[in-house]
């Protein structure tokens, strides 16, 4: 997440979309090959595609939610809002659903994904503290 959070909201969205799906990659990559670990696969070959098919959908999930809620705030005029966060978490649950060709997979992922998109933003903007400082 680095620098993400310097880029002013509704501004440079292709900048935003790629670092999430970076970061989308990385932890796909990161579960996928625990995944691998704990139900050993038969082949080579099936391997490889667990570990392409889980980080390319990290990927597109992490870049999707950077570009819709930074358009959102460009359109709707209202960086700091965090029904930007929601719509962009919402839109990544729907890509869920419909990858799981399941309408109730995608309303859950939606509102779930949405409502941590939410709260993110409002911790943000809040300053809340999640995890004590350092000592």
């Amino acid at each position: 997440m680095s620098g993400y959070w310097d880029i002013p909201e509704g501004t440079d969205c292709p900048r935003k979309a790629w670092l999430l799906g970076r970061l989308g990659a990385g932890l796909g990559l990161l579960g996928s090959t625990y995944h691998i670990i704990v139900f050993p696969p038969d082949t080579a070959l099936q391997a490889v595609q667990r570990a392409t098919t889980a980080t390319v959908t990290m990927a597109t999930l992490g870049a999707v939610f950077g570009v819709t809620a930074c358009l959102s705030a460009q359109i709707r005029d209202a960086p700091d809002d965090p029904v930007n966060y929601f719509i962009g978490g919402c839109s990544t649950g729907i890509i869920l659903g419909a990858r799981a060709h399941s309408a109730s997979t995608g309303t859950a992922a939606c509102l779930g994904l949405g409502l941590v998109g939410a709260f993110t933003k409002m911790a943000r903007v809040e300053g809340w503290q999640i995890f004590p400082p350092k000592m």
